[in-house]
């Protein structure tokens, strides 16, 4: 069983910096043809990992056979990948943008596994992205049996109907009433004279943005990273980007948090603008007001 670390990357990413830097590195895909390369050179593998990168492959046979070839007969498959469940249940909107070509149940996936000879042993529920799954899985009829978690999560699922499309229509509607809420919000800002700005320049926020009507609502952006740019450009709108000392020059009526996850470090750096009677709105997974920094 080897022991050797090795990583694939897209080609697009520099694999001598990263060879170099201690981490030997394959400039291609991961594919079953990758697989096979990696056996012959470097043998088989005791633990395969793919954290955050699955949601992102529009084929996933060749690269789960690859990954089933270069295993030892005792060695694993350890992915992580947004939950679907998390996804609708807390409203993860921001979380479905271009890169983003799937998102993953338990259910299916043991399906899926099984159809290409592997089987789906243990699943941990962890936070990263709002809600993620750990997933371990070994060739079909491998030493180790299926923890308990596999049976619960398929078992929550079938309860919640996942996989019928009824179970989505109350996500929809939750989703169109937050876009409401924040139009008729700008609106009234607009309507008053004043700006409406927004926190967080993201591939979330170029789905927020859309999704709750705000394209031509919102009137800047600002962003703690300089080197974000100066617009974020999109279809019907090209909106500045500014660093975040533009909310007390300007003054907007209210921010709207994109990076709504990270509120709580944002708010703590805006006391003075609280001070001077501004206010966060928080878009998810609920519309949320917030005027102080603690």
């Amino acid at each position: 069983m080897a022991c050797g670390c090795w990583a694939s990357i897209p080609p697009s990413t520099s694999p001598r910096r990263a060879t170099e830097a201690g981490i030997e590195t394959i400039g291609d895909f991961f594919t079953d043809a990758v697989g096979h390369r990696i056996l012959k050179s470097h043998g088989a593998a005791s633990v395969v990992i793919a954290n955050n990168m699955i949601a992102n492959v529009d084929n996933l046979d060749p690269l789960v056979i690859g990954v089933r070839d270069v295993l030892a007969p005792d060695g694993l498959f350890v992915f992580e990948t947004q939950y679907g469940v998390d996804v609708t249940e807390k409203n993860l909107l921001d979380t479905v943008y271009h890169e983003h070509l799937s998102y993953f149940n338990i259910k299916p996936l043991t399906r899926f596994f099984a159809r290409l000879g592997m089987e789906v042993i243990d699943v941990q529920h962890i936070w990263t992205k709002g809600g993620s799954i750990r997933v371990t899985v070994q060739r079909a009829g491998g030493a180790k049996k299926p923890s308990a978690e596999v049976a619960r999560f398929i078992a929550e699922e079938d309860r919640l109907g996942v996989d019928q499309p009824a179970y989505y229509a109350p996500y929809v509607k939750r989703i169109a009433a937050i876009r409401d809420e924040l139009v008729a919000m700008a609106d009234a800002a607009h309507a008053r004279g004043q700006s409406v700005a927004g926190y967080g320049v993201s591939v979330g926020t170029t789905t927020l943005l859309p999704q709750f009507g705000l394209e031509s609502k919102i009137d800047f952006l600002v962003d703690d990273d300089p080197k974000k740019g100066n617009v974020m450009a999109g279809p019907g709108y090209d909106i500045p980007i500014l660093p975040p000392a533009a909310l007390y020059e300007r003054k907007p009526a209210f921010v709207v948090v994109f990076a709504w996850r990270y509120v709580d470090p944002i708010r703590a750096k805006h006391a003075g603008y609280f001070a001077d009677g501004g206010k966060f709105v928080v878009p998810l997974p609920g519309i949320s007001m917030v005027d102080r920094a603690d």
